[in-house]
C-alpha cells in the first residue's frame, strides 16, 4: 500500500510540474506576442503622428507697432502662446468660423472711431467672441466691467445689460481704448491697459520708468495679454502656414436682419416674438442684452431689437414654408418630433 502511495504521489508530482512549466511557457509567449503587438503599434503611431514646433516670424507688429522678437524673452513668450493656439485646433478653427459672424460689426465701429483694426483680436482674446461671464464680473463680447460699462453710457439694470449688444459694447470699448491711447501714446500699451486698467498699468509705468510693454514686469495675466492677441492674429492672418484650411463657405453664415424701433414697453417678449414672426429663442438669440421676458420703458427710451429677415424659418429648413409660426411650433414638441423620426 504504501509502494502504491509513493508512486502516485511521484506521478502526481511530475504531473503538476509539467502542468506548470506548460503554464510559464505559454504566459512567456503571450506576453511576447503582446510585446511584438506593441512595437508595431507604437511604431505605427511614430510614423503617422507628428507634432512640430513652429516657425516664428522676422516681424511682427501690433497696430503697426513692432513687437521685438529680437528679444529671446519676446520671443519665447510669443512661442508659447503661439504653440497654445495652433494645438488648441478645435478652438481656433470655430474662432475663424464664429468671426464671420461678428468681424463685419466690429470692424467699420473700430473704423468709425480711428482705432487700429488689430483689436478686433482683442476681443477674441477677451471672450472667443461670445458673451462670457467672467468670476471677476465681466461681462460680454469685450469682457466689460459693470462701472466702466456704465461710465461709457451702457444700460444696465435688472431687464437690460448692454454689455451683451455686439454694437454698443464695442462702441463702449472703443471709447476706453481711445482714452488710454490718449494717455500712453502706444496702442500696445493701451491693449495692455484694456486688461490691466489704466490706473494699473499707470503705476506699473512708474514704478518701473518705462512705458514699453515688452520691458515691463506684470501680472502673469497681463504679461500673456498681448501676446496671446499676436498669435490669434497670425493664426487669422497667415492660417495656411499653420496648417489651418477653414474654407469661406464652411464659416458661419450671417443671417439676415433687420431692426424694429422700440420706444415703448413690451409685457410680454415671449408674444412680441410671436408678433414678429419669429420666437423666444430667435428673439433672445439675437438680443441677448434682453436679460428678462419683458421690456418696462415707463422713459420712452428708444430700443432697437434686431429680428431675423425670413423670421422663424431662418432657424428651422421646413420643407413646408406654408406652415404658419403656430404649425411650426407644434413640430417642435416632443411627441411630433418622435412621430416625424418614425415617419423619416
Amino acid at each position: 500500500m504504501d509502494y502504491w502511495t509513493r508512486i502516485s504521489k511521484k506521478v502526481l508530482f511530475v504531473a503538476s510540474g509539467i502542468i506548470i512549466l506548460l503554464f510559464i511557457v505559454k504566459l512567456f509567449s503571450f506576453s511576447s506576442e503582446q510585446t511584438t503587438d506593441d512595437i508595431t503599434y507604437y511604431n505605427n503611431f511614430k510614423q503617422d503622428y507628428s507634432i512640430y514646433s513652429l516657425m516664428i516670424p522676422e516681424l511682427m507688429d501690433f497696430c503697426d507697432e513692432a513687437v521685438p522678437l529680437g528679444d529671446l524673452d519676446v520671443k519665447r513668450r510669443f512661442d508659447k502662446e503661439l504653440l497654445s493656439n495652433t494645438y488648441f485646433q478645435s478652438n481656433t478653427v470655430v474662432l475663424m468660423k464664429r468671426s464671420r459672424r461678428w468681424f463685419p460689426i466690429i470692424e467699420p465701429i473700430l473704423k468709425r472711431h480711428n482705432i487700429p483694426d488689430d483689436f478686433k483680436y482683442l476681443a477674441i482674446a477677451e471672450s472667443n467672441l461670445t458673451n462670457a461671464v467672467s468670476p471677476a464680473g465681466a461681462v460680454g463680447y469685450w469682457q466689460l466691467m459693470k462701472a466702466t460699462a456704465k461710465s461709457f453710457g451702457l444700460e444696465i439694470t435688472l431687464e437690460v445689460d448692454e454689455r451683451y449688444n455686439m454694437v454698443k459694447s464695442t462702441e463702449a470699448a472703443c471709447k476706453y481704448l481711445k482714452r488710454a491711447y490718449g494717455q500712453f501714446g502706444s496702442w500696445t500699451i493701451s491693449a495692455a491697459a484694456y486688461n490691466m486698467g489704466i490706473d494699473g498699468i499707470k503705476r506699473q509705468i512708474k514704478k518701473q520708468k518705462s512705458n514699453n510693454y515688452y520691458d515691463l514686469y506684470l501680472n502673469t495675466e497681463t504679461s500673456r495679454y498681448i501676446f496671446r492677441i499676436l498669435a490669434i492674429k497670425r493664426l487669422f492672418t497667415h492660417p495656411d502656414e499653420y496648417g489651418f484650411h477653414v474654407r469661406e463657405k464652411d464659416k458661419y453664415e450671417i443671417v439676415p436682419s433687420h431692426v424694429i424701433t422700440i420706444d415703448s414697453s413690451i409685457s410680454n417678449l415671449v408674444e412680441f416674438a410671436f408678433s414678429q414672426n419669429t420666437n423666444y429663442k430667435i428673439l433672445k438669440t439675437f438680443n441677448p442684452w434682453l436679460r428678462k421676458n419683458k421690456l418696462t420703458n415707463s422713459s420712452r427710451k428708444t430700443y432697437q431689437i434686431e429680428i431675423p429677415d425670413s423670421g422663424y424659418k431662418v432657424f428651422f429648413n421646413y420643407a413646408r414654408d406654408s406652415l404658419s409660426l403656430r404649425d411650426s411650433l407644434k413640430d417642435l414638441r416632443p411627441d411630433r418630433q418622435a412621430a416625424d423620426s418614425v415617419k423619416q
